[in-house]
């Protein structure tokens, strides 16, 4: 069961979109120098499609799109939200994975955040980070993490 901590409106997530961020708990991946240790427990509110239409229907018209931050653990589980989320909303999805690895069903993701933070590479912000964000295009994925870089 996925569980969630919090959850906002974001704007730098996600370039160019209005993002419902979503904190994900049960966090596998414990990277060093974590910014929200918090997310390593297991606790929160259940995180479902009832309540993510919930959560999303409280925005409805102000977001673009809905940014799943976590949910490693129960990968199965975050691609049955993002499809969730495509079959009945013109939201944008993204996935914020601290994973290497692509998901098993892509299709129902229009960003996907991939690769844990590693202290020495730097965040997203960093032109030395491991971390990268994809956008998905027509055919592809486009790697557009120099978006981030100042």
């Amino acid at each position: 069961m996925l569980k969630y901590y919090n959850y906002d409106i974001v704007f730098q997530e996600v370039p160019d979109e209005v993002s419902l961020a979503i904190n994900i708990t049960n966090c596998p991946n414990h990277c060093e120098d974590c910014h929200s240790p918090h997310l390593w427990e297991d606790e929160g509110t259940p995180l479902d499609t009832a309540e993510l239409d919930r959560l999303m229907a409280i925005y409805r018209g102000n977001i673009t799109c809905v940014c799943l931050m976590g949910g490693d653990r129960e990968r199965a589980l975050v691609e049955h939200l993002a499809h969730h989320i495509h079959e009945s909303t013109n939201l944008k999805v993204a996935w914020y994975s601290g994973r290497t690895a692509m998901p098993s069903n892509e299709a129902d993701f229009d960003y996907i955040k991939l690769g844990p933070y590693i202290p020495k590479c730097g965040s997203l912000k960093e032109r030395t980070t491991n971390q990268r964000l994809l956008k998905r295009t027509t055919d592809e994925w486009q790697d557009i993490t120099s978006r981030f870089w100042k």
